[in-house]
């Protein structure tokens, strides 16, 4: 197989910066996190920005929450407003391989020593805050995060660009993240389906109510939310906020349109249309999948309200924004004999949203599934929609963090759903290894189930 050139050797410097970064209580990489306010605390972060000097204050913001979509939606939106001529910061997560792709201006990844740097402004604030704690004996109280830290640093890496706007993903809910310290010029709501229900609740309303904790007072919001019940819950809040409301299905529509039909060359193509205007027709997108139109409306609808706002983003900058707007590990293919495909699909609404491009993309295909998830997600709703997709699945279970999900778990699960057996492998190299060499160079071999499986994976299709 082919294998796309390596980034080269990281610098000492770098190394030392991300392990500083790693040292930190890191929420991603914990097995159990009670999503409440003694732990996720605006008040910790405001004090932080503040010993920096406030970096956020005066940034113009688009904030992204939702359950799916919002990294999709947010690069979309990103994307459509640096080819309006805007120097557009954009802070996702989590990361595939290096830290520094979380914080993006203009589509350019924070290099290695602007990473050194950050970390070399930010540490003295973050060591004063510790000793604070220290003092308090509250190390929990006023102690910054990892995602903390690194919020902070994209605030100050966007300031330091001379960035004219910055869109912001949220990491986890909304009312508690650490990029809520921000008042944005549009809120945005891609989706709610159930995901971190341990940390959000068990229902799609109470999931609703915490993302919808970033809507702030008077400020427009867009959402792509089509399910009565957590609708309900958006118009409440925005109700109540005295916010313009931008509703898919009501005030922007996604319209069908033609796309190709090659293999592996399949466009998606849609038209938009939003209730009082005419409509944008033959958009393209470069993400692949029907599903990615949804977001591409929720991001046009964003970049409207922008638009009203006196932003100058004309039709041009909308259309090369979407052709060209690409986020890895978004039903990224990684090689042709066999195709392999990567997707950090991780709730059943997603991996449906998955199965969907792969049988519209790839539909002749026989198909090859390796799959690990965290211990906390739906696991059953997951491997319901996946295992009748993939002729064979392979159960691993990645290393690097404590939430990993047994392969004979999820292999068991399986069997009990379907009748199948199923391959289960200890460890993604091993999987990989099993499936690359049992697949024919014709066949599809999709990798999914946890940002975390591809991060560790992808190294290994690699070498």
């Amino acid at each position: 197989m082919t294998s796309p050139p390596s980034t080269g050797d990281v610098p000492r410097g770098r190394d030392a910066a991300a392990e500083y970064l790693l040292g930190r209580v890191n929420y991603e990489r914990m097995a159990d996190v009670a999503y409440s306010v003694s732990r996720f605390k605006l008040e910790r972060m405001h004090e932080l920005l503040d010993r920096l000097g406030s970096p956020h204050s005066g940034l113009p913001v688009v904030h992204v929450a939702g359950t799916k979509g919002k990294g999709s939606t947010a690069t979309m939106i990103a994307a459509i407003l640096t080819d309006a001529g805007c120097r557009t910061g954009l802070f996702t997560s989590p990361h595939l391989e290096r830290v520094e792709e979380r914080f993006a201006v203009d589509g350019a990844i924070c290099a290695s020593d602007e990473l050194v740097e950050l970390v070399d402004t930010i540490r003295p604030a973050v060591e004063a805050m510790d000793r604070e704690a220290r003092r308090r004996r509250d190390w929990a109280d006023f102690a910054p995060t990892y995602f903390e830290i690194l919020t902070a640093m994209a605030f100050l890496h966007f300031a330091r660009q001379n960035a004219d706007v910055a869109v912001l993903e949220v990491g986890m809910g909304g009312r508690l993240d650490s990029t809520n310290v921000c008042r944005p010029l549009v809120s945005v709501l891609t989706s709610i389906s159930l995901d971190h229900i341990a940390q959000l609740g068990d229902t799609v309303e109470l999931i609703a109510a915490e993302k919808a904790g970033i809507i702030k007072p008077g400020v427009p919001v867009v959402s792509g939310v089509v399910e009565p019940g957590p609708r309900q819950v958006i118009r409440d809040t925005a109700g109540r906020l005295d916010c313009r409301l931008v509703e898919a299905g009501v005030d922007f529509h996604v319209i069908e349109a033609a796309s190709t039909t090659a293999d592996v060359d399949r466009v998606t193509a849609f038209d938009y249309r939003e209730t009082h205007g005419e409509p944008l027709r033959g958009l393209r997108l470069a993400m692949p999948g029907q599903h990615q139109k949804a977001n591409a409306g929720v991001a046009l609808a964003a970049v409207s309200q922008l638009r009203r706002a006196g932003w100058n983003v004309p039709e041009a900058a909308v259309r090369s924004g979407l052709a060209r707007a690409f986020c890895r590990g978004r039903v990224e293919i990684l090689d042709r004999r066999p195709t392999v495909v990567l997707d950090v699909a991780h709730n059943r609404a997603s991996v449906a949203a998955l199965v969907d491009v792969l049988n519209w993309q790839f539909p002749d295909r026989r198909k090859w599934g390796v799959f690990a998830a965290g211990k906390d997600k739906d696991l059953r709703g997951m491997i319901e929609v996946l295992s009748p997709a993939f002729d064979q699945m392979v159960f691993t279970r990645y290393l690097e963090n404590p939430r990993a999900a047994s392969a004979d778990q999820l292999a068991e699960l399986a069997s009990e759903l379907t009748g199948r057996t199923f391959a289960t492998r200890p460890t993604p190299a091993e999987s990989w290894e099993w499936t690359a060499n049992e697949a024919g160079p014709d066949d599809l071999i999709c990798i999914t189930g946890s940002f975390f499986l591809i991060h560790e994976i992808r190294r290994h299709i690699r070498d």
